[in-house]
């Protein structure tokens, strides 16, 4: 029989309120019982909202409540890893947001808290349990390209409105480890690996165009994978455009295959036989198909297939991108 899951969230914020809370309330053996936000008014206000029975301000109140088995970490980067320690240290599983953290040096940190305390880490890299990305995996299996060759990834967006003196934590490197290229481009890079397995080297050239803030605007990068194909990837958050552009494309040695990472269009193959599409449903609670994976997991009834060691991956992945432009 499948034991229920009672989940407590550190930092229920704006991510939490339609990706990723209701997943945890509506997987099949799951049950979020607990939230926190240091705003406890914030707190109080999302647990009567989404009939949690319990809300906290002190993160250590929901990690030692001994009706909460396992810990979803919602914070912004920077208290990744010191959330996640400290739950794994109270002996219960944790389920952090992506990217796992703000460098590989704090994801091992992560890890070896994890292990040490005997406790599974999961990261949310939730595209790997998502029909979309399943069904992309399913082509490539099949051979429907043949060998892949190659990847090249676009993502360009125009600029948004910042202010200053009060700039969002995605563009504060203190805060979120760089820009908003680790907050997107983690979830190409990861599903990339997901797809097409692990990246063997990265090198990458970032700057900052348009001074809005602090952090880099623009990066170009190279890879190669462990299999032998190759990939580049441009993403630019400054760029002029009517519509933000989201494309990747996989190339093989009998065909190749469009898709977006963020969009819900069908999955474009093209081959020697024509071009075919083919449409995968993209769930109302985006998060909640990888809660799934995690609580069969906890129950020994499945596997999740992202973890604190797939998913550090791709943060030395985009550290190795950024290297020089944090070197500067």
């Amino acid at each position: 029989m499948m034991k229920t899951i009672r989940w407590g969230i550190i930092g229920c914020g704006k991510v939490t309120e339609v990706k990723s809370g209701p997943g945890l309330q509506k997987a099949e053996g799951s049950a979020l019982v607990a939230v926190m936000r240091r705003d406890g008014e914030k707190a109080r206000d999302y647990a009567e909202r989404h009939g949690v029975p319990r809300w906290y301000d002190d993160a250590d109140r929901l990690i030692n409540d001994p009706e909460v088995d396992a810990i979803y970490v919602a914070t912004p980067p920077s208290t990744h890893a010191e959330y996640a320690i400290r739950v794994a240290e109270a002996g219960k599983p944790v389920y952090v947001e992506k990217p796992m953290a703000r460098d590989a040096g704090e994801c091992r940190r992560m890890i070896a808290a994890c292990r040490k305390a005997g406790v599974p880490l999961f990261v949310a890299y939730y595209r790997r349990a998502l029909p979309r990305f399943l069904k992309i995996k399913e082509l490539l299996r099949a051979g429907a390209i043949g060998i892949p060759r190659f990847v090249t990834i676009t993502q360009y967006y125009a600029p948004g409105e910042y202010d200053p003196a009060n700039l969002p934590w995605r563009v504060v490197p203190e805060i979120a480890g760089a820009g908003i290229f680790l907050d997107l481009a983690s979830h190409t890079l990861d599903i990339l690996d997901f797809l097409l397995g692990p990246v063997a080297e990265a090198k990458g050239m970032a700057n900052n165009q348009a001074g809005l803030y602090p952090a880099e605007d623009c990066v170009a990068a190279s890879l190669a994978f462990e299999s032998g194909a190759l990939g580049t990837g441009i993403w630019c958050f400054t760029a002029y455009n009517e519509d933000a552009v989201d494309a990747n494309e996989i190339v093989g040695s009998r065909g190749k295959l469009r898709f977006s990472t963020f969009g819900a269009e069908p999955i474009e193959l093209a081959t020697a036989d024509g071009v075919s599409l083919h449409p995968a449903l993209t769930p109302p609670h985006i998060q909640q198909p990888l809660i799934q994976t995690i609580v069969n997991d906890l129950n020994n009834l499945g596997s999740c297939p992202s973890t604190g060691e797939t998913a550090i991956r791709t943060t030395e992945v985009m550290d190795a991108i950024l290297q020089d432009w944090r070197d500067k």
